[in-house]
């Protein structure tokens, strides 16, 4: 059965186009034509809210986006140097607001937090969420607090995290024991990068949807397609920034292919849904060992929940669950290790820190990553620099609404770029360096009433999964840490350099991915 629903996905999926360059200079050309003549009326027409704040200049038709850049979050941090904390900006059709300063999330978390937590509907997020009916971009409304609710308290609660430790300490044996073969082999260096994006998605993968989907040549095939999902929410889409031309997509190729993809997905929810109706449930009655589709499908069934929870409504939770918690968990993973190769002081007390705790116990304990204060300041030092999603999720304004004296018009686009916040020097000393022991001395929290610290965002649209991203990031870095020296690799007699350039997604993953040379650790057993 497993082998045939496998078979089935990949042909899916392989019906999935991969071409997403097809527009041609013509329609280019046609394009810029159409929406000179569709909106330069109402582009230039002057707005009846007169106090907004500051604005760069902008262009005719495509007003600010040109000023993105290919990294938002380090472009939009230089306009606000010059224009200030609040920001108006126009993003072709699409009034927006750039917020990058502590106190300004903190007087919208604080005294407006209804206003700003509705979200924007994206095209992609559209199609791949059937309709918004996920937490992440739903409405703002008693559905999605009722769906967010759920999610706390059954799905990520901190009971639940404990449930699925022998999930993470499985796929953390099973990381060691093959960087431990790479060791004995005498093979030069890993590719960390791809081996933290894989335990990531097994991670995922199990406690979402109860096992990992792999196939016979070892990639996981919803990895795959999860990877392209991401990338299409990441791809530029005409119709989220010029409404009346969302038509343009269609023509340049992307709706079909998120069309495609998503045909993909439903499938595979389909098939994952049907076999866990056909599992047997004997011995399998303890809510504490259940994966989140088991405990969907029985809350879906026990009709004691405040809304319904429609079919594709638990579909589109399933994608928040397994998307959102995948692939931030390696882009932290990834940033950690690196400034750890670039700080190697630091990375040898951390170190001394987990072999103590551990001392010469056979594993890592998940009770000893408490113990472990110094590791938990690195982590945290690391999200503060390199915040997964820099830019947060965007939000939207319900109403007008006066900020700082400003006034913001409703359906405004709301940007809170956690990575200025995070770097501002008027905050942090020494802001662009790696510091973790800044964190001994304060109790700044990442659970977004810090607003100097929001790598999960804040208020009602904060990020409900912080106690299982962190539970797998914590565990995985502590292991890494205590089994393996790790250097950068030599060329030709020298140490190369580690790069730490951005690639922009709708997470930040380094660019160049991390590949380093691990040194197995001698504790006084085998592994």
């Amino acid at each position: 059965m497993k082998a045939k629903m496998d078979l089935h996905f990949l042909s899916l999926l392989k019906q999935v186009p991969y071409d997403m360059t097809k527009s041609t200079i013509y329609l280019s050309a046609l394009l810029c034509f159409i929406i000179s003549i569709l909106l330069v009326l109402k582009l230039t027409r002057r707005s009846k809210f007169m106090n907004l704040p500051p604005s760069p200049p902008k262009l005719p038709i495509i007003g600010n986006l040109h000023q993105l850049g290919t990294l938002p979050h380090r472009s939009l941090r230089a306009l606000s140097k010059k224009y200030g904390p609040l920001m108006f900006l126009h993003l072709g059709q699409t009034p927006t607001l750039i917020v990058s300063s502590a106190d300004m999330s903190k007087e919208i978390a604080k005294t407006h937090d209804v206003v700003f937590s509705n979200r924007p509907e994206t095209t992609a997020a559209r199609i791949f969420l059937y309709g918004c009916k996920d937490v992440s971009f739903a409405e703002y409304g008693e559905e999605w607090r009722q769906k967010r609710k759920l999610c706390v308290l059954e799905l990520l609660s901190l009971k639940r995290v404990r449930s699925f430790d022998s999930i993470r300490q499985e796929e953390v044996a099973d990381l060691v024991n093959t960087i431990r073969k790479t060791c004995e082999s005498k093979t030069s260096c890993v590719n960390l990068t791809e081996m933290l994006i894989a335990i990531s998605n097994n991670i995922s993968s199990r406690c979402v949807l109860g096992r990992k989907y792999d196939t016979k040549d070892g990639s996981s095939s919803f990895g795959v397609l999860g990877r392209k999902i991401l990338m299409l929410f990441a791809a530029f889409s005409v119709g989220d920034y010029f409404p009346s031309l969302g038509w343009v997509d269609v023509l340049t190729g992307l709706i079909p292919e998120i069309k495609a993809t998503f045909v993909a997905l439903d499938a595979f929810f389909d098939e994952v849904i049907a076999e866990h109706n056909r599992r047997d449930m004997k011995g399998n009655d303890q809510v504490d060992n259940k994966d989140f589709v088991d405990i969907l499908l029985q809350l879906q069934e026990s009709g004691t929940l405040e809304f319904e929870l429609t079919r594709d409504s638990l579909k589109a939770i399933l994608t928040d669950m397994f998307i959102g918690g995948s692939d931030t968990t390696s882009t932290a993973l990834e940033w950690t290790f690196a400034e750890l190769i670039k700080n190697p002081n630091i990375m040898k007390r951390a170190q001394e820190e987990v072999r103590r705790v551990v001392g010469r116990k056979s594993k890592v304990d998940e009770d000893d990553i408490n113990q472990m204060s110094y590791l938990k300041c690195v982590i945290k030092e690391s999200l503060r620099l390199h915040p997964p999603v820099p830019l947060l999720v965007p939000r939207k304004t319900t109403s007008n609404v006066k900020l700082k004296g400003y006034e913001i018009p409703p359906k405004t686009m709301v940007l809170l770029n956690a990575w200025a916040i995070q770097r501002d020097p008027e905050v942090w000393e020494n802001p662009e360096e790696f510091i973790p022991e800044r964190f001994q001395s304060n109790q700044i929290d990442l659970k977004g009433q810090d607003f100097e610290l929001i790598p999960f965002g804040i208020g009602r649209r904060g990020c409900p999964g912080i106690s299982f991203g962190l539970a797998s990031v914590e565990f995985i870095v502590a292991n890494l840490l205590y089994w393996f020296n790790w250097k950068l690799p030599q060329s030709d007699g020298l140490i190369q350099e580690i790069d730490m350039k951005e690639m922009n997604g709708l997470t930040v993953a380094k660019k160049i991915p991390l590949h380093l040379e691990p040194t197995l650790y001698s504790s006084g057993f085998n592994l």
